[in-house]
């Protein structure tokens, strides 16, 4: 569960840093919160809660395939940056991601 709540911070950050960077939107914007509410929603439901990896590293992808388009889109785009804006998130995913 504790990789489940990392993975929900993560995704939030990105997809914060991501419309704040393409939307010059401080708040979420309509379509950046609805994306936030479904990957949100997604990772409260995932079938591996006790042995969950990283959604790029599991078996069955369960995001619709215009919502994991979408989210593809905001992690190409926020994943190098996070290493300036949240460093020790990238870290400690990287440590995650190893194991």
């Amino acid at each position: 569960m504790a990789c489940v709540k990392s993975e929900q911070h993560i995704i939030e950050k990105m997809i914060r840093l991501y419309c704040l960077k393409k939307h010059r939107q401080k708040n979420l914007c309509p379509d950046c919160q609805a994306l936030l509410d479904y990957a949100l929603g997604r990772l409260e439901r995932c079938p591996f809660q006790d042995s969950k990896s990283f959604c790029s590293h599991c078996p069955v992808h369960c995001y619709k395939p215009e919502m994991r388009k979408r989210v593809q889109e905001v992690m190409r785009f926020s994943g190098p940056r996070m290493l300036f804006h949240h460093p020790v998130l990238v870290v400690k995913h990287m440590i995650e991601s190893n194991r």
